[in-house]
């Protein structure tokens, strides 16, 4: 739910290149619920580069037709960070070689003739050209030199003992409350998060305070551990405006990469077992965070092949995150209304 919506919505987005690099087999789309958008309408604009809306389109096929309206917000946010990504990288001069593109297009081919399929069929199935699906490859070959150019041994390794929560298996049992950024105004979220805190704090001391003064420490702390797990709880279950607040804002155990967005993962494992956040900013606004638990992980190697090839994917995210917080505020977007049905 809280999962960064980057690398990861390329499996959403289903264009061929994807899954024959995440060794899925080629796959048919779901039924179209509507038609397509014509190629020349336009969703948005970036630094005067357009996405199509069919792009959009194609990425919301595999999504069932209830949520594909919420689908479709995420799906244009990723075209947007992709299209920002790679006007960096070319302004960097990272040139992907013409005969590289041929490489994975034949890949492409081949694995479409093995599961009998025709490529040229397949693309007007995806509602994709063959020239379309060149210029993904080649943007997606021009961020693994990137990504591999600046993930020297010595930077992944530096990274990885600086992060090594990321790696070796620790998880963070926590719950929390979602106060989204309504027109714009975050203090009006902060202040929310704020109250709340407050009051759970007050609660918490009422109950402490009917505590014998003869009780030991242990006592006491099962005691506080209790109060504000539940008060906190409540106020998820009426305030929290994610699906989670059905179970007092449970979030479960999750490891410090691959499953929360970094600011809010980040958070999560800088709270002892009990401790509450301050109000913590992401994508989808402020959250108030409690840590129910703490999973030590085990002791791992950077020169381990699996643990490696994880720290780079995590590198790699990183990277993206920074050029986006980088270029993204400087980047001229225009999102355009989608004509009524």
């Amino acid at each position: 739910m809280l999962k960064h919506t980057g690398r990861t919505v390329m499996g959403a987005i289903f264009l061929v290149w994807v899954g024959l690099a995440s060794g899925q087999t080629l796959q048919v789309p779901m039924p179209k619920v509507e038609p397509p958008p014509a190629r020349d309408v336009i969703a948005a604009r970036v630094n005067g580069q357009a996405i199509p809306e069919l792009a959009v389109y194609r990425g919301c096929m595999r999504v069932p037709p209830q949520r594909r309206e919420d689908a479709r917000k995420d799906v244009l946010n990723f075209l947007i960070d992709n299209t920002i990504v790679d006007q960096y990288l070319l302004q960097l001069k990272i040139s992907v070689d013409a005969k590289e593109v041929d490489e994975h297009v034949e890949k492409i081919k081949k694995e479409a003739a093995d599961e009998k399929k025709n490529l040229k069929d397949v693309l007007n199935e995806l509602m994709i050209t063959e020239e379309e699906l060149r210029i993904e490859l080649a943007s997606a070959l021009r961020w693994d030199k990137f990504v591999l150019q600046q993930g020297t041994d010595k930077a992944l390794n530096d990274f990885f003992k600086a992060n090594i929560e990321m790696f070796n298996g620790s998880k963070v049992h926590a719950r929390h409350i979602l106060v989204p950024v309504v027109d714009g105004k975050k203090e009006a979220a902060q202040i929310k998060l704020a109250v709340l805190k407050k009051e759970i704090e007050d609660e918490v001391a009422q109950a402490l305070a009917k505590v014998p003064p003869t009780a030991d420490a242990i006592t006491r702390e099962k005691e506080r551990a209790k109060v504000l797990e539940k008060a906190f709880s409540d106020r998820a279950v009426k305030h929290s405006t994610c699906p989670s607040s059905k179970e007092g804002g449970d979030l479960g155990l999750f490891p410090r990469a691959g499953a929360m967005v970094e600011p809010f993962a980040r958070a999560a494992f800088a709270l002892k077992p009990f401790q509450m956040s301050d109000p913590v900013a992401t994508e989808f606004g402020y959250h108030l965070i409690l840590n129910v638990d703490y999973k030590t992980g085990k002791e791992v190697r950077f020169e381990d092949k699996p643990v490696k090839a994880f720290v780079q994917e995590v590198y790699g995210e990183r990277l993206r995150e920074a050029v986006l917080t980088a270029y993204r505020g400087k980047s001229k977007i225009e999102i355009f209304e989608r004509a009524k049905k």
